[in-house]
């Protein structure tokens, strides 16, 4: 499993007595991401753009925290369940938190992009446009890592040993690119900028082996095709053809997702293979979620599995006033328009903390859900 290979790995480094159970495996954990990973980041951002934040309004926390946490979520996310595991303290916000982070940060940002947010900027009408994507990417998450690190650790030597017995989470990453993406160029345009954002997450993953990372976690895309967010944006242009038969997502977002999965971990593969030290290790977002979407009544959810449980009528999106909220979150995937509930993220954590990490097997468990997929991942490939 993820954890067990996470434990040895720590243990091969720290000496024989370390291979308990019993003893911490890891110091501290680091993630760096979007709302799929940000612990209270987000109302810190969206503050400084004068933007109302509805995470921080309730129905958001309700399940597990009792109150709005800044979690896009009605509890925890896969890397809180992960946390819990590993014996680590659930991640402080960077940007929220004023005690020490000697056992971890968060610096992930809810709507964070892996591509400089200027990028999306390009060709924006003046005063008026919208602030997003805002100045949180990939390349500013690492750079408020850098300056947090010499309050953690002084010499090459002492930060090599700290990095060495931490985790990092690095995504996920993609979800906003193409988000933003869609809402202003064509398929083709979008397909060509996959790979300059597959080597943004690797050029970011260097840096962080550089700093002395030695466990490194990697999450790919969700099915970005079975997002609420997504069907809604393209319910006016897609036709029956879009949408596959059997799930009702859109099967051309959902390849974009394939693509982008696939792409990740060939990158992976070759910079496991420059950093032999180094575990670099693929985590998979899509195949539980398409699992759940495919199979509601094994995981407890409704039939109408891509409805939302916090959000509506019309546009009153989940924390606005008047927005409705389902009597069971337990019985929904999603919780909003774009992020799960919080026992989906515990179904997701399980399937994460079950995978054993030889490339090989994960490679096929990427795609065991679907045969199809497979074929449709490789297919692109070629064309890239």
């Amino acid at each position: 499993s993820l954890f067990s290979s996470l434990s040895s790995l720590h243990a091969a480094g720290a000496g024989a007595g370390a291979s308990s159970l019993s003893v911490r495996r890891y110091d501290a954990i680091f993630s760096f991401g979007d709302s799929f990973a940000d612990t209270g980041n987000n109302p810190v951002v969206f503050g400084w753009y004068s933007v109302f934040d509805p995470v921080t309004r309730p129905p958001y926390g309700s399940t597990f925290f009792g109150h709005p946490t800044g979690r896009n979520c009605d509890g925890r996310l896969v890397v809180d369940f992960v946390a819990e595991r590993l014996g680590v303290p659930l991640l402080p916000p960077f940007l929220a938190y004023n005690g020490s982070f000697r056992r971890g940060a968060n610096f992930a940002v809810g709507a964070a992009t892996a591509l400089d947010s200027s990028i999306f900027h390009a060709g924006d009408p003046p005063p008026g446009a919208s602030p997003f994507p805002v100045n949180t990417s990939l390349g500013v998450q690492l750079g408020w890592f850098e300056s947090l690190k010499p309050s953690l650790c002084s010499t090459t030597q002492e930060c090599k040993d700290f990095f060495g017995r931490s985790l990092f989470f690095v995504g996920e990453f993609g979800f906003n690119d193409y988000e933003f993406f869609f809402r202003k160029k064509s398929m083709e345009e979008i397909r060509s900028f996959v790979p300059y954002i597959i080597e943004t997450i690797s050029i970011a993953i260097e840096r962080l082996i550089k700093h002395g990372a030695k466990s490194l976690v990697v999450p790919g895309m969700t099915p970005s095709g079975c997002t609420p967010l997504i069907l809604a944006m393209f319910a006016d242009q897609a036709g029956p053809d879009d949408y596959d038969p059997v799930t009702g997502c859109l099967k051309v977002q959902n390849e974009l997702a394939i693509l982008h999965n696939s792409l990740l971990q060939q990158s992976l593969r070759n910079l496991q293979a420059r950093h032999p030290d180094a575990s670099i290790i693929y985590a998979d977002f899509f195949s539980p979620i398409m699992e759940m979407v495919q199979s509601p009544g094994k995981f407890g959810f409704e039939d109408d599995v891509l409805t939302i449980c916090c959000g509506g009528p019309g546009t009153a999106l989940c924390g606005n006033q008047g927005a409705i909220t389902c009597e069971d979150p337990s019985a929904r995937l999603f919780w909003d328009m774009v992020h799960m509930t919080e026992v989906a993220y515990r179904y997701i954590a399980e399937d994460w903390l079950r995978i054993r990490v030889t490339w090989e097997q994960n490679n096929l468990s990427v795609f065991r859900v679907h045969k199809k997929i497979y074929t449709e991942s490789t297919k692109f490939s070629v064309l890239i």
